[in-house]
């Protein structure tokens, strides 16, 4: 099993950041409060026009055509319409499926956000907030969404799998993150009782995930875990021979490997990805088929500043506004860490770039040069990404 996609990101789950014109007239940092500042009309049109316009079928003809296989759709936990005051999806992951199979494309479903969060990011719905897993009614409301989304797609020729959880965050990556500083709470005392989750609930969330969606998923389509930014902690994890093709997701970003001491500089992120990355995939390789389900060619060196671990222009960080380096530098500098990155992820089973699509206007906004990496489009468009990959 070998998959290369890449993320529709910001359609179904909204990140500020990606589109930031959506939240315009609020202070809203989060989908959870959008509607809390804006009339219902207004909410729902804007709502409405985004996932008409954001992504078309035009867009899986592209994603084609750039020679991707597949697409992970981040959706939400309100994806059925029955968590008001947000509206659900459904309809739009309907007509994705009709897409994908129509121009040979296959989907990953991702659940992307869960009630109260389970990593406090501001992509988990609501930042700074993490209570989901200590709310036993909530844990058993995702399962019953996994299950409707399994019964719902389980039989489609577009389906390539079903992703139980998107991050969910253990102390570890929650001290790293920082979080309650990174995200910080719009009303602190909706947060109070915030943290990472345990291992303990994660493991035992994954394998009554597993037994709720296999009733309804034939054998060969794939159950995804995430690894919960813990990739080697997972060799012992249903060794049993009833659990068949579970993938193991790990997000790799050259955004935490700076915040984890990797120098700014090419060598060292080459260096970096080869050790940190591809050695231990290959080493995990031998326990699951593992995927990197989302990875970008962002870093602050081609940015032109120490973006903090990918927070210019968020949080108050200085950005940059001026390229300090020409179209030919960057272009190289890119094309080395996508060298690097692909030949870490081909050592597994394959990856998924985040995102496919920035609504960002990284040239009139201050403070957003090297963002634009993040755009899959872009990347293709300009020779970053390199062909035959």
């Amino acid at each position: 099993m070998h998959v290369k996609g890449v993320n529709l990101g910001n359609w179904l789950v909204l990140e500020k950041w990606m589109s930031p014109a959506l939240f315009d007239g609020t202070t809203a940092e989060d989908e959870y409060y959008l509607p809390t500042q804006l009339s219902k009309e207004v909410y729902e049109a804007r709502i409405k026009i985004h996932r008409a316009e954001y992504i078309t079928e035009g867009d899986f003809v592209r994603i084609r055509a750039m020679g991707m296989e597949a697409v992970r759709i981040p959706v939400p936990y309100f994806i059925f319409g029955d968590r008001p005051p947000f509206i659900g999806c459904i309809a739009e992951l309907d007509k994705a499926f009709n897409w994908a199979e129509k121009y040979g494309l296959q989907i990953l479903i991702d659940l992307h956000t869960a009630p109260d969060s389970q990593n406090g990011f501001d992509n988990g719905g609501i930042s700074g907030v993490c209570k989901w897993s200590k709310q036993p009614e909530e844990v058993e409301f995702v399962l019953h969404v996994l299950e409707r989304l399994a019964e719902r797609y389980g039989a489609r020729k577009g389906l390539w799998g079903i992703e139980v959880i998107n991050e969910p965050i253990l102390d570890n990556m929650w001290e790293m993150m920082n979080v309650p500083e990174r995200y910080p709470a719009a009303d602190p005392k909706k947060a109070e009782g915030s943290g990472p989750n345990t291992m303990e609930f994660i493991r035992q969330f994954y394998l009554n995930a597993y037994d709720r969606i296999r009733k309804y998923l034939p054998e060969e389509k794939y159950i995804v875990i995430h690894d919960a930014f813990n990739l080697s902690s997972w060799k012992d994890f249903m060794p049993e021979e009833k659990y068949k093709n579970v993938v193991l997701d790990t997000h790799q970003y050259l955004m935490f490997a700076e915040m984890d001491g990797c120098g700014q500089t090419v060598e060292e992120y080459v260096s970096y990805i080869k050790k940190q990355y591809e050695d231990e995939i290959r080493k995990m390789q031998e326990y699951f088929p593992v995927i990197c389900g989302e990875w970008c060619l962002f870093n602050s060196f081609a940015a032109g500043c120490d973006t903090k671990g990918g927070q210019s222009v968020l949080n108050g960080q200085e950005g940059m506004s001026v390229e300090s380096l020409n179209a030919e530098q960057k272009k190289e500098i890119y094309q080395a860490v996508a060298k690097a990155q692909l030949a870490a992820w081909n050592a597994g089973s394959g990856y998924f770039y985040w995102s496919y699509k920035l609504l960002t206007d990284t040239v009139n906004t201050p403070g957003w040069v090297g963002w634009d990496s993040w755009d899959f489009g872009r990347c293709v468009d300009f020779g970053w990404f390199p062909e035959n990959n």
